[in-house]
């Protein structure tokens, strides 16, 4: 069973660093993208019937040339969080209700929108301005299986899903959980940026640098014990692959450095003896103790250091008239934070990462912990991954 947050938490803003954009540099992003987007239509063969998309390497390229022109405000603020809290919140993108349309019912829908020639001048210039940040915090990437391997993902309420465990639910609480938990390249940071947030849904942060373990409890969750397992998102087909147990922490530098791997929803619990699932469940409730709740509004970031911090959502009532919460998220691999050792070896379950940046910089491809030489495949800018049709899948249509 996935354990889950009180519902009737309290929102503890001042608990999360705060920063602010200054206005020049929240400006400067906005105009790079729209030099970037009119520059792409005008290499074109036929702007107005030409779908465009993030991957394509005509966009890689721009982006790839140009984010370094933004004011070097825009890479202070961007960086990773630097409190005990895991997470930062960065005052204030400069956008506006009107430009982006009505929310979409779905993530398909918001992805259409974009690559929709007729509309991009507002939604895909939005999509933009994310990875421009992005890019100046880190390397941003995306996930084959997850919203058709875009670099950009919309995450918002979708009929039909009120009840899941997904990001496209809204009557239930989206339980915490560090992203993409089962690989080892897996985001070292997330970004979501908030369009619209009309009820002041809050998206929870806990740290497992504010917990409060005994030595022999860090010492059970430390050692390699069950495996995590891919989440809905990723279909079947794991089950070829072995599972290999991992460590929920890492504490060997200390509490006040510990980092985790955590979704108990994937994690079959009932695998282990009573003594670690009793030091789970300890770990359960202190990331319930120390969760604090942002509330964005538009134009708002919330940087989550995925290492550090596990996150989800509160419940909310969605009315689906345009009107809902709609958050752009984006993965972002830290290239001078590369993944312990003992995760080089593992097998990820097979899937695989849209990652046209590690192609056109000129840092190391990083699996796991151990570097290496690009292959051929990583050289190459990705072209955008095959949808697939998933009836629950938390990655493709959730996030919080």
């Amino acid at each position: 069973m996935k354990g889950v947050l009180s519902e009737r938490k309290t929102l503890h803003p001042q608990d999360i660093e705060r920063r602010e954009l200054p206005a020049a540099a929240g400006r400067a992003v906005r105009e790079l993208a729209r030099e970037i987007s009119t520059t792409l239509d005008s290499t074109l063969p036929d702007p107005a019937s030409t779908a465009v998309t993030l991957t394509d390497p005509i966009v890689i390229a721009q982006i790839e040339r140009r984010f370094a022109e933004l004011p070097a405000d825009v890479r202070r603020t961007m960086r990773p969080p630097a409190t005990a809290a895991g997470a930062t919140i960065v005052s204030k993108l400069p956008l506006t209700d009107a430009e982006f349309g009505p929310t979409p019912p779905s993530w398909r829908e918001a992805a259409q929108w974009s690559g929709d020639a007729a509309r991009r001048a507002h939604s895909f210039e939005l999509d933009l301005v994310m990875l421009l940040l992005a890019r100046s915090a880190g390397e941003p990437f995306g996930w084959q299986g997850q919203q058709g391997g875009r670099l950009v993902n919309n995450i918002l309420p979708s009929p039909g899903h009120e009840d899941e465990q997904s990001g496209a639910s809204s009557k239930t609480l989206l339980s915490p959980h560090s992203e993409d938990a089962f690989h080892p390249q897996r985001a070292n940071l997330l970004m979501l940026g908030c369009l619209r947030n009309p009820d002041l849904v809050g998206t929870t942060v806990s740290s497992v640098r504010r917990v409060e373990l005994s030595a022999a409890q860090r010492r059970l969750l430390s050692t390699p014990t069950l495996p995590i397992l891919p989440d809905v998102s990723y279909g079947s087909g794991h089950e070829q692959y072995s599972a290999t147990p991992l460590p929920t922490l890492w504490t060997s530098a200390g509490p006040d450095e510990a980092t985790l791997r955590y979704d108990p929803a994937y994690t079959p619990l009932d695998d282990a003896d009573a003594e670690y699932r009793a030091a789970y469940a300890r770990l359960t409730a202190e990331l319930e103790r120390v969760c604090v709740t942002a509330a964005l509004t538009p134009g708002e970031i919330l940087l989550v250091d995925n290492d550090v911090a596990v996150h989800g959502r509160v419940p909310f009532t969605a009315r689906y008239d345009g009107t809902d919460r709609w958050l752009k998220r984006v993965n972002i691999r830290l290239p001078d934070r590369p993944r312990r050792a003992e995760e080089a070896d593992e097998n990820g379950y097979g899937q695989r990462v849209v990652a046209p940046f590690r192609a056109a910089g000129t840092t190391a491809f990083v699996s796991g912990g151990r570097e290496s030489a690009r292959t051929d495949e990583h050289r190459k800018p990705h072209p955008v991954a095959i949808e697939r049709e998933a009836a629950h899948d938390r990655g493709s249509i959730e996030h919080p």
